[in-house]
């Protein structure tokens, strides 16, 4: 039977270790509750733009009247010979399954599109790990956001490809304080290269966030863009029983609401009559010039979403996480102790024996 005083010892290790989880659940928490504030206060503006882009939609000519290709190369449709896939997983780990689930679903969705040329951006540290040790990088990577931003006219290098799938980008640490002028840099880069037709197509994977018992894993296209408003989602992994039964636990432990604060009856009412109504609205510039202005922001609020439901993803995986972590250390300590217990317990028996044998030789 094991030392009782290493047993204790290893009580106190996992007392400790529990007190780390614990505080990391709360911090968790409390950074679960601002990315959420975060993620529902960009979406009135989203919504807002998307009712006034099917506004000039229903009302501009979008598509050529005699050939019927778009207008706006945004919405042309080619054969898939480049894709372009964003990865978004998380800087840091102790979030169980969370940056692992993202880089599983790009593997599969990798692997459904073989024999075909794929551009990998990867955002954030662990699936940028990840993706390193199985793709190479190409000769001339794309900048970072910070870098794209303040150069997005310079043209890029041409390089032969690396390999069939390489990675063009890699950008860590931007999602511990994410800007949407960040998003923005990015989204105009995909732009660039698409309206170039170095790329025929642009996915995303990502963690959809729209409660902590309402999550899902999805790739959803981007680019082009098939109908205004209505995500086009290739894959979707939805969160299993026993996920929503533990982060139901963890939430309620933590005090952080089941459901995300939805805007009202009557404020969904008015963002959706906006630009809906049928009315002759007057514009000051053409509906045309409006729309070919709109629609590259349009895409742009697609990926910051992404990246803003992603961020609060993950501190809701981070906060289970760390409750399922206290959890178990509780129920070690509790078996420790009770194994230290039965070994105090043998070694009085033990000692009270040896005495009654003494006394009884005697």
């Amino acid at each position: 039977m094991a030392n009782i005083l290493d047993i204790r010892r290893r009580i106190r290790s996992v007392v400790n270790t529990r007190q780390i989880t614990k505080a990391m659940k709360v911090v968790s928490a409390a950074k679960l509750r601002r990315a959420q504030d975060r993620a529902l206060s960009a979406r009135p503006y989203a919504q807002m733009l998307t009712n006034i882009l099917k506004s000039l939609v229903a009302r501009a000519e979008i598509y050529d009247p005699e050939t019927g290709e778009p207008k706006h190369p945004l919405l042309a449709q080619r054969p898939e010979k480049t894709i372009l896939l964003i990865v978004v997983t998380g800087d840091k780990g102790l979030a169980g399954a969370f940056s692992a689930n993202v880089t599983k679903a790009a593997s599969r969705f990798i692997e459904s599109k073989a024999g075909k040329n794929i551009d990998i951006e990867a955002i954030g540290r662990k699936g940028r790990d990840f993706l390193r040790r199985r793709y190479p990088a190409a000769a001339v990577q794309t900048r970072s956001l910070a870098e794209t931003e303040e150069s997005l006219e310079t043209p890029p290098e041409t390089a032969e490809r690396a390999g069939a799938i390489q990675i063009t980008g890699e950008h860590v640490g931007v999602l511990g304080k994410l800007e949407f002028s960040q998003a923005r840099a990015l989204a105009e880069n995909v732009i660039r290269r698409y309206r170039r037709e170095e790329i025929d197509a642009v996915y995303v994977v990502f963690n959809e966030f729209k409660s902590v018992i309402a999550q899902r894993l999805i790739v959803e296209q981007i680019l082009p863009i098939e109908r205004i408003g209505e995500p086009a989602v290739r894959l979707a992994e939805e969160m299993t029983e026993e996920e929503k039964k533990k982060a139901k636990e963890a939430a309620i432990s933590a005090g952080v609401g089941l459901h995300s604060n939805q805007p009202s009856g009557e404020e969904a009412a008015q963002f959706g009559a906006v630009g809906s109504g049928q009315v002759d609205y007057i514009y000051e510039q053409p509906p045309e010039e409006l729309f070919r202005a709109l629609l590259p922001k349009y895409v742009s609020s697609q990926v910051f979403r992404a990246l803003l439901e992603s961020v609060a993803a993950e501190h809701a995986a981070r906060m289970t996480a760390m409750d399922s972590a206290t959890s178990n250390a509780t129920d070690m300590i509790d078996s420790l102790t009770l194994v230290m217990n039965r070994a105090r317990q043998a070694k009085i028996t033990k000692e009270i024996i040896e005495i009654v044998s003494g006394a009884a030789a005697m």
